[in-house]
């Protein structure tokens, strides 16, 4: 995965990762010696999503270029809600809940980098240095430099006051000037002149530029990155269960690759140049490969294999990879308690039944089918499977000692349909 800085913003062109750039001439010579690199990220919620993953790949590909990447947790930020990309403002967070997000992403984001040698990362909160901020100071120093002329202009801003009902508050408002702040502190405090992110956020990165411009006369650098978006026009990131989170308790890593497997082939060639650091030629002759097979999905699961293992490791992609041949080959005698403790979380429909519970209307509770009616054809008719054994007597009852782990059963309705019923505790 060695980067050269030499050709770094070549490289994250041909990735597609360059959706506007300040003085890109100016930029490429700044980065020809080691710099510091910083991307910030708001605490809304106890694990960043799949869509973070992107400026957080980022930091690293300038980290392996051998920048030095400086993460930052709104700590402070994300008590006020940034308006940039919403429709509507936000709701406001207690400080205590905020503050467990923070520590919550410090320990999942450190995952991504290296925090040995000159290039090793800092992680930052900008709680530091704005907590003991008194207004005053804040109003005269920072606030005199903006126009709220040019304020109001903001794609961010113009937008919501433009929008019919809604309007923005002053709250959110100012937070072009925290995060402008921001950038000017992390110009002192770590000699970072350089701050990424995405698209939406351009115009708050270039308030920090021209903050750093009054108050320190240097010349500083954006680099933003286009928000993901599906071909087919659909939220990047959603499925029917949700978000996709980084977490592996909100979304495991079965459903975790899962979602990479599944991606549209008009979308793995993009998303293998965003989310892996794959070659160039490595991408295009995996691609050109799972053209010549589509069914087979080759550059698609190559895809899921190298993010999940990324973000969960090896040994989820080997459970991943297990539940998805069990369960499509028909095998599910294969699937260890891990497995199916993923599968119980959000892999298939599932169901807490009690110790000689019925056959029929377990499969009603588990949606297998409609009605008991439903449920006693379906088992004349030799369609239903428990653990992969045929049954056919409409009145078995579960017996969960003889059930995978003395606790699931495994249903599978005609070929491809699976629920999983639970024994309850």
């Amino acid at each position: 995965m060695q980067q050269t800085r030499e050709n770094l913003i070549e490289e994250f062109s041909w990735r597609g990762l360059i959706a506007q750039v300040s003085n890109e001439e100016k930029l490429v010579d700044h980065l020809e010696q080691p710099r510091s690199v910083y991307c910030g990220f708001d605490p809304t919620a106890d694990s960043l999503h799949i869509g973070s993953l992107v400026p957080l790949l980022a930091l690293k590909r300038f980290q392996l270029a051998g920048h030095r990447p400086v993460l930052l947790l709104g700590g402070a930020t994300g008590l006020v809600g940034d308006p940039s990309g919403r429709d509507d403002e936000r709701s406001l967070n207690q400080s205590e809940t905020v503050g467990q997000w923070v520590e919550s992403l410090r320990t999942q984001v450190s995952r991504f980098l290296d925090f040995e040698g000159p290039a090793g990362a800092a992680v930052c909160n900008n709680l530091d240095w704005t907590q003991e901020l008194d207004v005053i100071s804040f109003l005269r120093d920072i606030g005199k430099h903006f126009s709220v002329n040019a304020m109001v202009q903001r794609e961010s801003v113009k937008a919501r006051i433009e929008r019919e009902g809604q309007g923005i508050s002053y709250t959110e408002f100012s937070y072009m000037l925290l995060q402008a702040m921001d950038f000017l502190e992390l110009a002192r405090r770590e000699d970072c002149l350089v701050q990424i992110g995405g698209s939406d956020q351009w115009g708050n990165i270039v308030s920090g530029i021209d903050l750093i411009r009054r108050h320190m006369g240097k010349e500083a650098y954006a680099l933003t990155m286009p928000l993901v978006t599906k071909a087919d026009g659909s939220k990047f990131g959603k499925t029917a269960a949700g978000a996709v989170w980084l977490d592996s308790s909100k979304t495991s890593p079965y459903s975790f690759y899962q979602f990479w497997f599944n991606s549209a082939d008009a979308d793995v060639e993009k998303f293998l140049k965003l989310f892996t650091f794959m070659s160039q030629q490595k991408i295009h002759d995996l691609v050109e490969h799972s053209a010549q097979a589509p069914e087979k999905r080759i550059a698609q699961r190559e895809l899921a294999r190298q993010v999940t293992s990324m973000v969960h490791g090896d040994d989820a992609v080997d459970s991943a990879e297990r539940i998805s041949d069990s369960l499509f080959g028909g095998d599910e005698a294969n699937l260890q308690r891990v497995d199916l403790l993923q599968l119980q979380q959000d892999g298939i429909d599932s169901v807490v039944v009690e110790q000689d519970s019925g056959l029929l209307n377990a499969m009603v509770a588990a949606g297998a089918a409609k009605s008991t009616g439903e449920a006693r054809k379906l088992v004349q008719g030799k369609g239903v499977r428990l653990n992969g054994q045929v049954v056919d007597d409409p009145k078995f009852t579960l017996n969960f000692g003889e059930a995978y782990f003395d606790s699931f059963f495994v249903l599978r309705k005609g070929k491809k349909q699976h629920y999983l019923l639970v024994r309850s505790d």
